[in-house]
């Protein structure tokens, strides 16, 4: 089975930039209660560019890289088993039930690119349990089923676990284009939410409200926050935000804590402008709750996805690029890597029941 990961060479976290490499991995031998599924598309996430810096923790360089993935089902270990045929989504972690605080194992492990999850969606096939899959909703695209798992399952956990968002409220996502955040904007628009957004792309900002949000504004303004509080709804007394969903830590706290409204919340996914988020005197003083999560839970999972399925809810799609091939995945981690995209960035492994597409060696 043919797969990509990444070539170890020197250098220092966040210098270095890890070359990716083919690696061969062995036929597949499910057990029991595991499935082999043959892997349609696979989509790219952050924490995979993370990985190429060696800013992500046990990197291991003989595993596929991606936790995203869609397949289907051309074996299993148990005979007759209802799974073979099936379009299905993967679920990206291991180790966490269902358990609303945490994972109840540690590490939690993620697939792709580790040691904590030696497997990665970046490959021909994968072997599963078959517990660790939900069936693809009929109505998504093979392209916007492979960018599901994983930004759907952390979306889904801030904005209903974390957020507890609900409609009617007034809700802001920051730095919308990347999967999360898109993905957070689906789910807070299908349930009623105002949602606004923030973004250093005038185009993105259009976009974004194309695809539901009430408006938005540029975080490269000095003082976006009040631009911000000028559009909010009025009478006065809902002139606030309810939650922040935020991916990207720094001073989010200081600039939004002034347009929360007491008991608010700011849910944090993530921080990729800063490794910390100073929590502010004016927060305590209004109660404002600033909640960390990551991914979700196994049982979260099997919710978010019958909740795309219930709403028909779709999944945007920045870039496909066709192959299992350096060259492909090359093209994407570079869209990645300039902040490019808005949606999902997928390699097409397969093309539907036809098999698998040629790879270069």
């Amino acid at each position: 089975m043919k797969a990509i990961g990444i070539r170890q060479i020197p250098g220092k976290p966040g210098q270095v930039y890890y070359p990716l490499e083919y690696i061969t991995l062995p036929p597949p031998a499910p057990k029991n209660d595991e499935l082999v599924v043959r892997i349609l598309a696979a989509g790219l996430n952050h924490r995979d560019h993370f990985i190429r810096e060696r800013l992500y923790p046990g990197i291991a360089f003989s595993v596929p890289l991606l936790a995203d993935g869609v397949g289907i089902v051309v074996s299993a270990g148990k005979p007759n088993s209802q799974w073979v045929g099936k379009r299905v989504l993967l679920a990206p972690g291991r180790g966490w039930e269902s358990s609303p605080d945490g994972p109840e194992t540690s590490p939690y492990a993620i697939l792709g690119g580790t040691k904590h999850a030696p497997q990665g969606t970046l490959g021909e096939m994968i072997v599963v349990p078959e517990n660790e899959v939900e069936e693809a909703p009929t109505h998504l695209s093979l392209d916007e089923a492979a960018g599901l798992p994983l930004c759907g399952l952390t979306a889904y956990r801030a904005v209903f676990t974390k957020g507890n968002v609900k409609a009617g409220d007034n809700v802001l996502i920051t730095g919308i284009g990347g999967g999360v955040a898109l993905a957070a904007l689906s789910f807070c628009v299908a349930v009623g939410a105002n949602v606004w957004v923030t973004s250093g792309s005038p185009e993105k900002l259009e976009a974004a409200k194309r695809l539901g949000a009430r408006g938005g504004v540029s975080y490269k303004k000095v003082g976006w926050e009040n631009e911000l509080k000028a559009i909010l709804p009025l009478p006065a007394e809902r002139s606030w935000l309810d939650v922040v969903i935020d991916g990207a830590g720094d001073d989010v706290c200081a600039r939004t804590v002034p347009i929360l409204r007491a008991g608010g919340k700011i849910v944090s996914y993530g921080m990729t402008l800063a490794p910390k988020t100073p929590f502010t005197m004016s927060a305590v003083f209004k109660n404002v709750e600033i909640r960390g999560t990551t991914l979700g839970s196994r049982k979260e999972f099997g919710e978010m996805v019958e909740f795309v399925r219930k709403h028909r809810l779709g999944v945007v799609v920045s870039k496909v690029v066709e192959g299992l091939t350096i060259e492909a995945c090359e093209e994407v981690f570079e869209i990645m890597k300039g902040g490019k995209q808005f949606g999902k960035l997928i390699v097409r492994i397969a093309d539907g029941e036809a098999g698998i597409a040629p790879s270069k060696l």
